[in-house]
């Protein structure tokens, strides 16, 4: 299996609706969303996610990237990897919203700033 045959820590990271028991037993009911995340050294890398397609509405994409933020601050750990973004994808969209951040060009790594202008030149 893909998740068992690494040579990086995975998790399986699950999203759940709270019930009135949540706060005591830390699970929840009904499954919303998954993130398949990798732990590396310098942060987590968001490999795969997805949610429930009727939840739409509720920005879960935009959720999981700011608990894996969440998650790697408490961790110690400086980065978090969005995975795959494809430009013009509506369903990849919300990805680019988080700035700053490298993305990977034709002629290497680019680092967007936060007004979402890329820098001429490549960065290490």
């Amino acid at each position: 299996m893909m998740v068992e045959d690494s040579h990086v820590e995975t998790r399986i990271i699950e999203y759940r609706k709270r019930n009135a028991d949540s706060a005591i037993t830390g699970r929840g009911d009904e499954l919303m969303a998954v993130a398949l995340t990798d732990v590396l050294s310098d942060g987590l890398s968001m490999v795969y996610s997805f949610f429930e397609p009727g939840l739409e509405a509720r920005s879960l994409g935009t959720f999981m990237i700011l608990d894996h933020i969440a998650r790697a601050r408490r961790q110690g750990l400086p980065y978090v990897y969005l995975g795959y973004w494809i430009e013009g994808s509506k369903k990849m969209d919300y990805k680019g919203r988080f700035l700053p951040q490298q993305r990977l060009a034709p002629s290497g790594w680019l680092r967007v700033d936060a007004s979402g202008e890329g820098l001429a030149e490549p960065q290490d």
